[in-house]
């Protein structure tokens, strides 16, 4: 008989961005390995039904939210735990209501990990400092020194944690990506488009990069470079951003074109010839990896957390203000088609050796038996 397993989330639709691919494609990853029977259990908003269909076979049970969507207060989910009885629970995410209904749920006894997916980096610690101290004076604190063992997507988000003050056992795995089938063609046209895709937050750096596409803006002119920013505004910043390539006089150059999601979105990263993230704080970005499954090449910051992309000559790297992003897109305006075919194979390559869901999923699940009783997985860091 399979384990009953769940991932608790605080999103099921597409505007959870990174989140809601890596743990739809999680969840798919450890049903297949046909040990766990996992049920994934969230918070229900706007494009829940609509994104519905992405789950595949994974059971997903959505909850309504009472209050303020900032803690996600959902008056059934410690029903739905009770009555749910999972072996293992898996906690994506922190700062919400489900931390505390984790808590009780263990009751200190049953076994919890929890995936805090980059919101423990400085950065994110500090944005929305006041709700966060908050909830951990009430309930985070004892829910991550709680879990059974933490999982950190790479060493540096093991090494915040570690310096926030958690001495749990850490399992490190990345999140994976899936393949297309298709990938772009090597580009003969005159018109390039460099792509940003995911949500529309302060922390992704966006103003830095119309800044700097605004500088760039006379070379561009003469280059056949466009730039699309797609994704899902939060609290207004789409506005913003738009009000500012306004100012800029950034004319035509800089599309915005909203949310995209399936087929959708497909078509974006086809359709580009590059992708950038000049992003403040990620944990390990899904949209990267899905850049480079697309063989794009990729202009990202240090904070991206993946250092082995600028290794394998897949990415250029930029610090997070418009003076370093602006000799990036310089060097990238630069590059001949079959300069960026190279960097973009390259990306191609490094996901299919390292980040695939299968290779993740038999990870996780090593995770869960060791929870449980098993020999101790070689991802798994202790305390010194």
């Amino acid at each position: 008989m399979k384990r009953r397993l769940t991932l608790l989330t605080g999103g099921l639709s597409s505007a959870a961005g990174g989140l809601f691919e890596s743990l739809r494609n999680l969840a798919a990853a450890i049903k297949n390995e046909n040990q766990y029977a996992p049920t994934v259990v969230g918070l229900r908003d706007a494009d829940t039904g609509r994104d519905a269909p992405l789950w595949g076979e994974v059971d997903v049970k959505a909850l309504d939210v009472l209050g303020p969507r900032l803690f996600g207060y959902a008056p059934k989910l410690g029903r739905t735990l009770e009555l749910d009885d999972p072996q293992i629970l898996h906690v994506h995410g922190l700062w919400l209501y489900s931390s505390a209904a984790a808590i009780r749920w263990s009751r200190g006894i049953k076994p919890y990990v929890v995936s805090p997916h980059g919101m423990l980096d400085s950065w994110a610690l500090k944005n929305s400092q006041w709700k966060k101290s908050i909830c951990a004076a009430l309930y985070e604190k004892r829910h991550l020194h709680g879990a059974a063992c933490l999982h950190a997507l790479n060493q540096a988000e093991a090494t915040a944690m570690r310096e926030y003050g958690l001495r749990n056992p850490i399992c490190v795995i990345p999140n994976g990506v899936s393949l297309p089938m298709e990938t772009i063609a090597t580009r003969m046209t005159e018109s390039r488009t460099l792509l940003y895709l995911g949500r529309l937050h302060p922390k992704k750096g966006l103003p830095n990069l119309i800044k700097a596409w605004s500088l760039a803006s006379k070379e561009v002119r003469g280059t056949g470079w466009r730039l699309v920013i797609a994704g899902w505004d939060q609290d207004g910043h789409r506005g913003e951003l738009e009000a500012l390539a306004k100012k800029l006089q950034t004319g035509g150059q800089i599309r915005f074109v909203g949310p995209q999601v399936g087929a959708a979105k497909d078509v974006c990263f086809r359709d580009a010839s590059a992708f950038i993230l000049p992003s403040m704080s990620e944990g390990l970005p899904m949209a990267v990896l899905e850049a480079w499954a697309w063989k794009l090449p990729v202009l990202m910051t240090p904070e991206c957390n993946l250092p082995e992309g600028a290794d394998a000559g897949a990415a250029i790297m930029v610090q997070a203000h418009p003076d370093s992003i602006l000799v990036a897109l310089r060097r990238l305006f630069s590059m001949s088609d079959a300069e960026l075919e190279v960097m973009g194979s390259s990306g191609r390559r490094l996901v299919e050796g390292r980040f695939g869901w299968s290779r993740i999923g038999k990870q996780m699940v090593e995770v869960y038996d060791w929870m449980l009783g098993s020999s101790c997985p070689r991802t798994v860091q202790m305390w010194e």
